[in-house]
This record gives structure tokens, C-alpha cells and sequence, in this order.
């Protein structure tokens, strides 16, 4: 055998190959190729669409907190205020009682102080009337009526 006889044998089985391959092998493998490329671009694209969701979703949250946080400070303030408003309505309301039964309590003693002076009047006018009996009573002596009136003094 020749060199080359055996070298154009090669080079046409290798022309041989490389036609089948080309024909027969290499579009299957370009499409698996092609495919396994679209599936990582989308997934790519897929991820880089997460990505930007969840950071939408971040600040979406983000922005629902502080709204939330500034409704609780809002609802937080009205209920202090509330509050302080009700203390203020039980402070005024504790005053006008008071006032109230302070005024009761002057008008209870005015009417006591009242039944006191009544009562001391009618006493009085009582022990005037008995002194005035026992004077009569008695013979008009200068020294029993001086008796007479220091025992009055002393029932008074």
C-alpha cells in the first residue's frame, strides 16, 4: 500500500465522518444546545423578574409598615388625647361634686346652726319665763333675786 493511497482513504473516511456528523449528528446537538441556552435565558430572565418582584415586594412592605406605623402613632395619639380628655371630664366632674356637696354640707350646717339658735331661743325664753316665775315667786329681796340670777347663769 501506498502512502498515499492510504492517506486519500483517511482524508475521504474522515470526509465520510464529518458529512455524517455534519448531516446527521450535529443538528440534534445544536438544537439541544439552542434549547438548554432558551431554558437558561429564561431562567435567568425568570430569576431576574424574582429578583425584581421581590424587591418590589420589599418595598411595598416596606411602605405598608410605615403606613401601619404611622396609623398605630396616629391611633396611639386620639387615645392618649382620649384619655387625657377623660381625665380632664372626671377632674371637672369631681369638682362640681364637690362643690355640690360642699354646698350641702354648708346648707345642712346653716340649718343646724339654724335648729341650735331655735332650740337656745326657746330654752332661753323658757329658763327667762322660769326665772321670771321664781322671782315672782319670791318677795321682792334684792339678794335672792342676785341668787336667783347666777342660778339662771349657771343652767345657761
Amino acid at each position: 500500500m501506498n502512502i498515499n493511497l492510504t492517506l486519500i482513504a483517511q482524508a475521504v473516511s474522515f470526509a465520510i465522518f464529518i458529512w455524517f456528523t455534519v448531516k446527521f449528528v450535529w443538528p440534534p446537538m445544536l438544537r439541544a444546545i439552542e434549547a438548554r441556552q432558551k431554558q437558561i435565558a429564561d431562567g435567568l430572565a425568570a430569576a431576574e423578574q424574582g429578583r425584581s418582584a421581590l424587591e418590589q415586594s420589599h418595598k411595598q412592605a416596606e411602605v405598608t409598615v410605615n403606613d401601619a406605623r404611622g396609623r398605630a402613632a396616629d391611633i396611639v395619639a386620639q387615645a392618649e388625647k382620649r384619655a387625657s380628655q377623660i381625665i380632664e371630664e372626671a377632674k371637672n366632674a369631681a369638682r362640681a361634686e364637690g362643690e355640690r356637696e360642699k354646698a350641702a354640707a354648708q346648707a345642712e350646717i346653716e340649718q343646724e346652726a339654724s335648729r341650735a339658735r331655735e332650740q337656745l331661743r326657746e330654752q332661753v325664753a323658757g329658763l327667762a319665763v322660769a326665772g321670771a316665775e321664781k322671782i315672782l315667786r319670791r318677795e321682792i329681796d334684792a339678794r335672792s333675786h342676785v341668787d336667783l340670777l347666777d342660778a339662771i347663769k349657771k343652767q345657761l
